[in-house]
Parts: structure tokens; C-alpha cells; sequence
């Protein structure tokens, strides 16, 4: 398995306060979270499990999920395959964000790209795809039937990394 349960039930753990860290427009002024849930789904087949798992706690270790409000939604492997073949080694992992200014502050910090992303690169841990889709609003047939996931900490006061709040 490349990813570990307890790493990633820790990490779920952890990730249950959130404050909002920016990331910068092209003028370089912070975006503000719009409070639009999205989704990063990460999916690819792992191929250096040991490595992953040092990402995986590195990551961990960063406090940047936390700090964003991203915390993982599911296991990374299947409980069964419907249709279709999975290769050996296939992971789906989906961290919600309470918006796409949080996600794309995880994704372009100067602590994931340049120490936690490159312990998977060159060469290549595994063969991924990372993507962000927006939330669906529940279908009108579920109204009354599910409780709609929200943020209740404050999103309104920016939490950036200090190489980004001095640019």
C-alpha cells in the first residue's frame, strides 16, 4: 500500500482547524477565499512505495493542510472496482479546500514546491495527475436528507507563508 492508513488518518485528524493562508494574484496581492468548496483529486499509480511514505509524513510534518483547511476525504485505495482495471499500485486521493485560493496556495507554497514536492520527482515516485474540481450543490431530492459540509472557522484573515507576505 503506498500510502499509510495511520499517516493518513492523522493527517485527516489534524486537519480539523482551518485559517485561511493565500495564495497571490498575478499583481501579487493575496487572493481571498470565496468559501466555494474544491476538490484535488490526485490519481496515478506509485511506484517507489518507501518514498511516498516519506512525502506522505513530510507532508504531514508541514502543518500546511491545517493551515489551509484541506483535509483528505477518503482513502487513497479502493474498497472495490465497479468497472474497468485498475493497474497494481493506483491511488485516488481527494483533499477538499475550503476554496481555490486555498488550494492553490498549497499548491504553489515555497514549502510544498521546493522541499515536500521534489521528495517524490526525479526520478519519479509515481505517475500522478492533480487536478481541482469545484463542488456540486446537493440535488434538490437530498434536501433534508444530508447536512452540507461548511467551514465555521473565519476564512477572512490571511495566513501567508513569510517569503510570500514581503513580496
Amino acid at each position: 500500500m503506498p500510502w499509510s492508513w495511520p499517516v493518513i488518518a492523522a493527517m485527516m485528524l489534524t486537519a480539523s482547524h482551518a485559517s485561511a493562508e493565500l495564495s497571490l494574484q498575478s499583481n501579487g496581492q493575496p487572493q481571498r477565499c470565496d468559501r466555494a468548496p474544491v476538490y484535488m483529486v490526485v490519481s496515478g499509480v506509485t511506484r517507489d512505495r518507501a518514498r511516498m511514505a516519506a512525502y506522505t509524513k513530510a507532508l504531514l510534518a508541514s502543518g500546511l493542510y491545517a493551515k489551509l483547511g484541506g483535509y483528505y476525504i477518503n482513502f487513497p485505495q479502493p474498497l472495490e472496482t465497479f468497472e474497468g482495471e485498475l493497474p497494481a499500485g493506483h491511488a485516488s486521493l481527494i483533499v477538499r479546500f475550503p476554496c481555490l485560493a486555498n488550494a492553490r496556495a498549497f499548491w504553489n507554497s515555497p514549502t510544498y514546491q521546493k522541499t515536500i514536492r521534489p521528495m517524490r520527482l526525479h526520478p519519479s515516485a509515481g505517475d500522478y495527475t492533480v487536478a481541482v474540481y469545484p463542488e456540486a450543490p446537493p440535488p434538490p431530492y437530498m434536501s433534508g436528507r444530508i447536512e452540507r459540509g461548511g467551514y465555521v472557522s473565519s476564512l477572512d484573515e490571511p495566513a501567508v507563508e513569510p517569503e510570500l507576505r514581503n513580496r
